[in-house]
């Protein structure tokens, strides 16, 4: 699959922000249909036909026992109906990265219309696929995988422009000539590496923090969200149809906030008006049936964490994904990042429910602890990466994986560049 891969600006860039190219648009929207859409299309959807699969379960049971279904094990059925197609998507992160490095990034409503509404998620997917190949490969993959500069030079051009694609090359050259040749390495050998140490730990917690937030459990069980908050039945499709369109606003603002304000800011900041929106959602549910205006408060909490979400997690930790790694470590992060992602989705998933009767209307309590763990260590570890190269990202992590011996590394990092330097000149 193509991947748009995120390029830091370079620190004191002072050029204008401009519009991207329209082969560079299209490519992210090529990518989005079949990538971002299809991930929430499917969250969204799944929530739909929650009566109907109900009814759908309780009648053929009954049919087949002569008996009622039980309740637990109706809620046990109906999770992993919800979240059964996250062990896709995992399937897919495992395989995602190693496919990438070898064949580049290309080629690769009513109870009656539930079957069509289901399956029209093949329809993103097959325009992906008749879209994708008239885009060039990603321009890292190119040059430092592949070793072809030609092509790399040639995909820039499309994607910026013949005017300002330069300083992306000379970034990518940088990095290239950083790497001295590293071959690309596996998932596994990551784990053994010291100098990735902190950035896989920082991954690792981040998405999982993305999806033990909270977010995707509101999303498969919405209309049960609402309903404990006292939202009337016939309102309830109205009300999920409110939180996707502020999840697209929020996406939005986050794409033009993220250089400005930076990643650390904002993620740090979604995370703890998400635990404040799961502590007043929490003392909503319990005192709900004392005054009217109440369950509209539980509403109004609800929209506010989508919101947060969106500005915070949602729209950052893919980013910081990709800018904590150089490339020849990128791929098989993002297949680590994947693999804790789509686990993290089926667990919750499957969970949700139990948590829900067990907890009552002390349920966001538990994503409440998880939002506050997770900002407490993204505040204490991770650097702000706001113009920033890739290169600069990773010696700011050299002090937290070598301790004592981060001094000797940052003097071989410091000769290393000087040589890059000299390179550069020698080949201009």
């Amino acid at each position: 699959m193509l991947r748009m891969e995120h390029q830091p600006l370079l620190r004191g860039s002072s050029s204008p922000c401009k519009l991207p190219s329209w082969t560079l648009f299209l490519a992210v929207c090529a990518v989005g249909i079949g990538g971002t859409f299809q991930y929430g299309y499917n969250v969204s959807i799944i929530n739909a036909p929650t009566q109907h699969i109900h009814k759908f379960l309780n009648e053929t049971w009954s049919s087949r026992y002569h008996k009622e279904l039980n309740p637990n094990l109706l809620t046990f059925l109906w999770s992993v109906i919800a979240s059964v197609f996250s062990l896709g998507g995992l399937c897919g992160a495992l395989i995602g990265g190693s496919m990438a490095i070898r064949l580049g990034r290309e080629l690769l409503g009513g109870e009656k219309h539930l079957p069509l509404l289901l399956s029209s998620s093949c329809v993103p997917a097959f325009a992906q696929l008749l879209f994708l190949p008239w885009f060039p490969e990603s321009p890292r993959y190119l040059l430092i995988d592949r070793g072809d500069e030609l092509s790399c030079a040639k995909a820039l051009k499309r994607f910026h422009g013949s005017s300002e694609y330069r300083r992306e090359m000379e970034d990518i050259q940088q990095e290239c000539f950083a790497l001295d040749g590293e071959k690309p390495k596996k998932p596994w050998q990551l784990f053994t590496d010291r100098g990735v140490r902190w950035q896989l730990i920082t991954v690792i917690v981040m998405t999982m923090g993305q999806q033990l937030s909270g977010i995707n459990a509101i999303y498969f069980y919405a209309t049960y969200v609402f309903e404990q908050a006292g939202i009337l039945a016939e309102k309830i499709p109205y009300v999920t149809l409110g939180t996707g369109i502020c999840e697209c606003l929020t996406a939005l603002s986050c794409g033009l906030l993220i250089d400005h304000v930076g990643r650390r800011c904002l993620i740090i900041g979604g995370y703890v008006l998400m635990t404040l929106w799961c502590t007043v959602l929490t003392f909503s549910l319990t005192y709900q049936e004392l005054y009217s205006w109440v369950p509209y408060m539980s509403m109004t909490c609800v929209f506010a964490f989508i919101l947060s979400f969106g500005l915070g997690p949602g729209g950052i930790t893919n980013t910081l994904t990709a800018e904590l790694f150089v490339q020849s470590s990128r791929p098989a992060a993002q297949m680590i990042a994947g693999t804790v992602s789509w686990i993290s989705f089926f667990t919750i998933g499957m969970l949700f429910p139990f948590i829900v009767n067990g907890l009552q209307q002390y349920c966001f309590v538990v994503f409440l602890l998880e939002c506050f763990f997770v900002a407490a260590f993204i505040f204490l570890i991770i650097p702000e990466t706001k113009n920033k190269s890739f290169l600069e990202i990773k010696k700011e992590f050299h002090k937290l994986n070598f301790g004592r011996n981060a001094r000797k590394k940052e003097t071989e990092l410091h000769e290393r560049r000087e040589l890059q330097d000299e390179f550069l000149k020698i080949s201009a």
